[in-house]
């Protein structure tokens, strides 16, 4: 019975706290005034007074039990309904609880059984008679207090057991208690919390009111005793550290929070939040997590920083300034554990946060990089290829220019970065890779901020350039049958694919090709042939070649085609030997070779005549001078200089004879012939082993008196000529115009010298033209 006292006592001082009656309530001015600025048993969060949790033992009997009574200061102003919402009255589970409509006193109507519900969460509302709420909606939070209502229970209906008989005592059996308890900090709880099992020493709470935020730990002192307690005893201590569990919801520390955020940058932080939190920092119950619930298009992000639990707002997607100047974000944060449901029952905290933008001079922008151009290698020059490829978010000036074009074929705008062609391209070009020709392009706003692009030109393959047949000459075996020779043909296309081949070879209606024909073997070659057997020769064929571009380029071209007998290796013979196996004549070509050959002779033969007029020694008489032959006269008399051939109206006949350079005559004045030669003076060649313009040696003008052979004084001046840098060399060939003694014709005073006239006959003079008849009559003896 003391024990069931005490609990009715500790139950009835628990329900004095928070009421007994009305009277009671009155006078000790328990009433709760949950809108008021301040309280009895109440704190504040923000703007609301959060009341305590109301404890209730579970199984009372004492229903309907009044639990607490609540009033608003609007009663002093007039007439306040009050009501009650929430799971336990119009919830389920319902009607446990209810509320007095004019008073405020709110009751349980029935038991409660602390193992189906341990707690309720009701909400209180003033309202005037018309129903307007007069004050914001009080939490109301009841806590139900475990009772001893469930009584222990063997697991067996019947145990069994031996003990040897005799057996004595058992002084070994204990007995555990407390004997002392201490808070730390010191008195902060005057409640004994714990008890101990003194059978087993387990040590178990016995009473609520554990909260880390009153007391740290306890110190508990305790006794232990053999025979049940009542032999010998020792004492111990034992430590009991109050844990923390996420009872405390995370608080932002201001509900609007400023920042600044400048455009176009990234990963960068722009400012931080910061909440409280009464659980026990650094731990999972403390560590906080935030969360921005208004910002779809992801410009920013929150994360916590775990050393002083703020939240970090970064950028994490540029901003435009000039698309949005302000963003308005929304925060909320909660902890990483779950809160406990002790915890009270508060809105989840929330924040505000204004960024605002901040403007820069922005890098014009591209309206794609790189700028991507199809145009065709022959496009006119001037011709627009693209506009409108840049634009600047500060909608500033720009300047354009073209900063790298090796080959020079684009011009730009620089008001506007119009691109034109400025000449037609060539896909040829070493700069065209892969038929893509790159440019890059600058642009340069008002302030002087800069950005490149590349212009990608693919350059389409026109049909430029029309097909060359080649080769150009060639030869076909004669007789071989018809269609089993020809010459094989082809064609060559500086274009491209699919303006090259296949190429069509075709033979124009002309009557060079009357005779020929041409057959396609494949998309690049064709064989020329003959129609009809054809005599061995050179003939000219006109072949017409097309390509397969767009338009179609074609071409003529004339070949060259030797007809030949041919050998057993199918190649052409020399003519030599076609002539001499040939039934059927000499051709053209032989006739050439042999007309060719005899003229060959010919001027052989006429410059070894030459050779040996030059050559000859001229007859002198011992005894006489030098150069003085039969004739009395100085043989130089018959030295003439013929400036010019034939200027008579009949002068048909004139002489010309070749001869070797002679070196013992040399030139005395420019412009004048060689003594003894038909060389002129000053247009000798120059000799290249020797220096130019150097002093000539002294030629021998006159031999020693009687020379007994002309050859020392020719041997002397050939000396000099070798020493003689000014002349060509002894051996090189020069035209003589000398005609003495010694020359095939004979010197004209032979005519008086060899005989009389009366032994000769002029009459075959008459028979050589009007020039000589006159001369005929001067030797005419009648």
């Amino acid at each position: 019975m003391a024990g069931g006292m005490l609990m009715v006592c500790v139950l009835g001082a628990l329900l004095c706290q928070v009421w007994s009656s009305a009277e009671t309530l009155h006078k000790r001015e328990e009433t709760l005034y949950p809108w008021r600025n301040k309280g009895t048993g109440m704190y504040r969060v923000k703007r609301d007074w959060i009341i305590p949790p109301i404890r209730v033992l579970e199984n009372s009997k004492q229903v309907p039990e009044d639990l607490v009574q609540i009033k608003s200061d609007k009663i002093f102003t007039g007439e306040v309904i009050y009501k009650l919402e929430g799971a336990g009255v119009d919830q389920e589970p319902k009607n446990l609880f209810e509320i007095d409509d004019k008073t405020g006193v709110i009751r349980s109507k029935r038991p409660l059984d602390r193992e189906t519900y341990n707690s309720f969460t009701l909400k209180a509302f003033a309202l005037s008679p018309s129903g307007q709420r007069l004050e914001n909606p009080s939490t109301i939070e009841i806590v139900v207090l475990d009772q001893n209502d469930n009584r222990p229970a063997f697991t067996q209906k019947q145990f069994s057991g031996t003990v040897p008989e005799f057996s004595v005592p058992e002084n070994a059996y204990l007995s555990y208690s407390i004997i002392g308890q201490e808070s730390v900090p010191a008195n902060a709880v005057d409640k004994t919390m714990f008890g101990i099992n003194n059978e087993t020493g387990a040590i178990y709470t016995r009473d609520v009111g554990l909260d880390l935020e009153v007391v740290k730990s306890f110190r508990l002192k305790l006794q232990v005793g053999d025979m049940g307690g009542m032999g010998l005893t020792s004492e111990s201590e034992a430590i009991i550290h109050v844990s923390d569990i996420n009872n405390h919801a995370p608080q932002f520390s201001a509900a609007l929070y400023s920042m600044l955020a400048v455009e176009n940058r990234n990963d960068n932080e722009i400012g931080r939040v910061n909440v409280t939190d009464k659980d026990n920092s650094g731990t999972a119950n403390w560590e906080a997590k935030y969360f921005i619930t208004n910002h779809p298009e992801g410009n920013f992000a929150i994360t916590t920083d775990p050393a002083t639990n703020e939240g970090v707002l970064t950028v994490v997607k540029p901003l435009d300034y000039e698309a949005q100047h302000e963003h308005v974000l929304m925060l909320m944060v909660e902890n990483v554990n779950p809160l406990s449901n002790k915890a009270p029952s508060v809105p989840v905290s929330s924040a505000t946060v204004v960024v605002t933008v901040v403007n820069e001079n922005e890098a014009p922008r591209f309206r794609e990089d790189p700028i991507h151009l199809v145009v065709p290698e022959s496009v006119v020059p001037g011709t627009l290829l693209t506009s409108h490829i840049a634009s600047d978010p500060d909608n500033s000036d720009l300047r354009y220019e073209i900063s790298r074009d090796p080959e020079k074929w684009l011009d730009i705008d620089r008001d506007t970065g119009d691109i034109y062609a400025k000449r037609t391209f060539n896909m040829r070009s070493p700069n065209v890779k892969n038929n893509i020709y790159n440019v890059i392009v600058k642009v340069t706003d008002a302030g002087g901020v800069s950005t490149t692009a590349t212009v990608a030109i693919t350059l389409k393959e026109t049909n430029d350039f029309p097909p060359q047949l080649f080769p150009l000459s060639g030869s076909v075996c004669k007789d071989t049958g018809r269609g089993s020779s020809g010459l094989v043909v082809t064609a060559v296309d500086e274009d491209f694919p699919p303006h090259a081949a296949p190429f069509i070879f075709e033979m124009p209606d002309d009557e060079l090709s009357i005779n020929w024909t041409v057959v396609q073997v494949n998309d690049t070659h064709a064989v020329l042939q003959p129609l009809v057997d054809l005599e061995a020769g050179e003939y000219v064929v006109t072949v017409f070649v097309s390509d397969s571009g767009s338009p179609v380029l074609s071409a003529y071209a004339q070949v060259n085609v030797t007809v030949c007998r041919c050998d057993s290796f199918g190649d052409c013979k020399s003519e030599a030997g076609a002539f001499l196996g040939s039934s059927v004549g000499i051709n053209f070509i032989a006739l050439i070779i042999i007309m060719a050959s005899i003229a060959l002779l010919l001027l052989l033969l006429l410059l070894a005549v030459a050779v040996t007029s030059c050559g000859r020694r001229h007859h002198i008489k011992k005894g006489t001078g030098l150069l003085v032959g039969e004739s009395e006269d100085d043989i130089r008399d018959n030295v003439f200089n013929y400036d010019e051939q034939g200027g008579g109206e009949e002068d048909e006949n004139a002489f010309n004879i070749d001869m070797l350079w002679n070196p013992l005559d040399t030139p005395s004045t420019p412009g004048s012939y060689y003594p003894g030669s038909c060389v002129p003076r000053g247009k000798q060649p120059l000799r290249k082993d020797a220096p130019h313009n150097l002093p000539s040696p002294i030629y021998p003008r006159r031999p020693p008196a009687d020379p007994t052979d002309i050859e020392d004084y020719i041997n002397d001046g050939l000396e000099a000529a070798d020493n003689d840098p000014n002349v060509p060399p002894y051996d090189t060939a020069l035209i003589y115009d000398y005609e003495g003694e010694g020359s095939l014709a004979g010197s004209l005073s032979s005519i008086a010298s060899g005989s009389s006239d009366g032994d000769q006959d002029y009459d075959y003079l008459n028979d050589w033209g009007p020039r000589f008849k006159k001369l005929a009559n001067m030797y005419d003896p009648r």
